[in-house]
């Protein structure tokens, strides 16, 4: 079964074809990223009109890359929600537009739930992709971890899911943005952060953990604050210090350790979290999903802490495409009746 996807719900425009949920035929991404730069994140009008100026060749391109003609095709799968509803819009209502004029299913698919089933793509003929060798095995225990989402997830079979835990405000991907941007570094601020703190001493600054109730919940407000007070106490200035003025009067030195300790201190958060499930719910399989499993220190501190290895996909499927919404259309179309495609509306603020 071949199924197109198509992807919308941020700053990226992306189609991809998959066949049978686990063999990438093409996976296309064209991202606005440049245009939100100058902004430090992404600006909704602007990532919506570049979806709408980019999204048909870029569908034309995937179909094209896949060999595959719309004959072919045997269903179309769009992103749902959650993300902007500006982008969203023009992916749902493309779909739509394409599902009634070549008369195929259409399945509107969570996102976030998709983020996981990147790791469910173990086949391609595609060059530069480094796949998971197996599928992930049920129980699977999914840290989905990005700009907008910060979960644990217990994924007892294909649609049978328990959320264990999640942030009670900031997602981690944010948090990294917001002190990258104290920092005065380039936006997205996963890579900036990564970047410098390999220069740095993650034990410079000691930053604290969140308290909370839930074992497995997060949470990331407090500690963009304990990184700005600690910045602000490094070139001896109060809370009063505008936080936008920081980087002219940090060294890069001192940005380094900041980067380093805040990046220990958010990465033990989850870590931990993941440790504790993995070992009282004892799952087969764990993999880590979302644009944050990209990060080189937390696939090595996983890797490090967990009784069993985890499984993460290629970075270029970790980051917001089109394969991972095909794959799981492919694994919940037998469970899941196709959209309305004359009333399929996004919802920007859809949960799993």
């Amino acid at each position: 079964m071949r199924i197109l996807g198509i992807e919308s719900s941020a700053d990226e425009t992306s189609a991809a074809v998959v066949e049978d949920g686990k063999n990438l035929l093409s996976n296309i991404v064209a991202s606005s990223l440049k245009l939100h730069e100058v902004y430090g994140g992404i600006v909704p009008e602007i990532a919506a009109r570049s979806h709408l100026e980019v999204i048909i060749p870029t569908i034309e391109k995937a179909l094209a890359d896949a060999g595959t003609n719309w004959q072919d095709i045997d269903a179309i799968a769009v992103t749902k929600g959650p993300g902007l509803i500006g982008s969203l819009l023009i992916g749902v209502l493309t779909a739509r537009t394409l599902a009634i004029s070549k008369n195929k299913p259409l399945y509107a698919v969570n996102h976030v739930e998709a983020h996981v089933y990147a790791n469910f793509i173990t086949e391609t003929k595609l060059q530069n992709y480094q796949l998971p060798k197996h599928q992930p095995q049920f129980p699977c225990l999914a840290l989905i971890v990005s700009g907008g989402h910060s979960q644990l997830v217990l994924f007892k079979n294909h649609g049978d899911y328990q959320i264990l835990g999640q942030t009670r405000d900031d997602a981690v991907g944010e948090a990294y943005d917001k002190v990258a941007k104290m920092l005065g570094f380039p936006y997205p601020g996963g890579p900036s952060i990564e970047k410098a703190a390999r220069l740095g001493n993650p034990q410079a600054i000691n930053l604290p953990q969140a308290k909370l109730d839930g074992e497995y919940e997060f949470s990331f407000s407090g500690l963009k604050t304990a990184v700005l007070r600690a910045a602000q106490a490094l070139i001896g200035e109060d809370y009063t210090f505008p936080s936008s003025k920081l980087p002219e009067r940090l060294n890069e030195a001192q940005k380094a350790d900041i980067a380093a300790s805040f990046e220990r201190a958010a990465l033990l958060a989850l870590v931990d979290a993941t440790a504790k499930a993995t070992i009282r719910l004892n799952p087969k399989s764990i993999v880590i999903a979302g644009g944050v499993a990209a990060s080189g220190g937390l696939r090595r501190e996983l890797e490090d802490k967990l009784p069993l290895a985890p499984t993460y996909t290629d970075m270029k499927l970790c980051t917001d495409n089109a394969a991972m919404i095909a794959s799981l259309a492919y694994y919940r179309h037998s469970m899941d009746t196709p959209a309305d495609t004359y009333s399929l509306s996004p919802e920007p603020n859809l949960a799993m």
